[in-house]
């Protein structure tokens, strides 16, 4: 058995215990939403490429003159930390000036007839500019800084350029609040007690080969279908739910699937609650 096997007999073992460490009590709207079909999305980077946004897998844009180690690890922000702020300042100037896109869009479109959780490897904005009101970041968010001494005290930034020794409230150097290589996914164990709750799961723009988010997938109850919007290839060797892959770019696959679903599912429940959907 290959290393691919071995690795993925462990995650299929060991995830199940992970999906299970949260669980809480429902409050008044998560009662509420109970009466609703909920739906998990779970975004990478492909959704914002559609936004011209470049990713660290593209051979030109803001990656193309930095390579990983010197700007994306630990040991960067410690050996090197001039370079690695002004690398974050330009992905921030970056995501000032682009928009959300028509798959952003048709995420949030969803939450007018599903309940509706996102789970985003992303760390832009662009799906609470969207309009999505539930989203998880597992690898942090370009628009916030965090002390380097407690990562438990986040602050936003306004703008772009985060001064070189700008510190936080305990006096220690302000740092990107973003999950470097090699460091702890602290929002792992949230979306992955969130994930078992899902009747329906929509991957996107994802290779499904970043662990441990992709492990994410099998958090899922196995009869809970998923569809897997994306116009490649991506590593699905060890999905066993029913899946769907539409070949498509995230603006242009999203918003067609969205419709689907409003037709399959949300005109359904409306009906079975007495209420009349009218399109338009």
């Amino acid at each position: 058995m290959g290393f691919r096997g071995i690795f993925g007999k462990f995650v299929q073992r060991l995830v199940p215990l992970l999906c299970g460490l949260r669980c809480g009590k429902a409050g008044q709207n998560d009662v509420q939403m109970e009466k609703r079909m909920k739906i998990v999305v779970f975004t990478g980077a492909g959704v914002s490429a559609d936004s011209g946004l470049a990713t660290f897998r593209d051979a030109d844009g803001l990656w193309a003159n930095y390579r990983i180690e010197e700007v994306c690890t630990p040991e960067a922000l410690q050996y090197n930390r001039a370079k690695v702020i002004d690398f974050y300042n330009l992905r921030r100037r970056e995501l000032l000036e682009k928009e959300p896109n028509a798959g952003h869009y048709a995420i949030a479109e969803l939450e007018k007839w599903f309940d509706v959780e996102v789970i985003t490897q992303n760390v832009d904005n662009f799906h609470e500019r969207a309009g999505s009101g539930r989203v998880i970041h597992l690898h942090g968010e370009l628009t916030k800084l965090r002390s380097s001494r407690n990562p438990d005290l986040i602050c936003p930034i306004e703008g772009w350029e985060q001064p070189l020794d700008a510190r936080a409230a305990d006096g220690a150097l302000l740092r990107p609040h973003i999950v470097f290589f090699g460091e702890a996914v602290p929002e792992f164990e949230r979306a992955a007690g969130i994930v078992p709750g899902a009747d329906l799961m929509i991957v996107v723009g994802t290779s499904l080969a970043v662990y441990p988010a992709a492990s994410l997938v099998h958090c899922l109850r196995p009869d809970v279908p998923i569809y897997l919007v994306d116009p490649g290839r991506p590593d699905t060797a060890l999905i066993r739910n029913p899946l769907t892959h539409i070949k498509a770019r995230s603006a242009e696959g999203l918003p067609a699937l969205v419709e689907r679903l409003r037709g399959q599912y949300a005109e359904r429940q409306d009906a079975s609650e007495g209420r009349t959907t009218t399109c338009g």
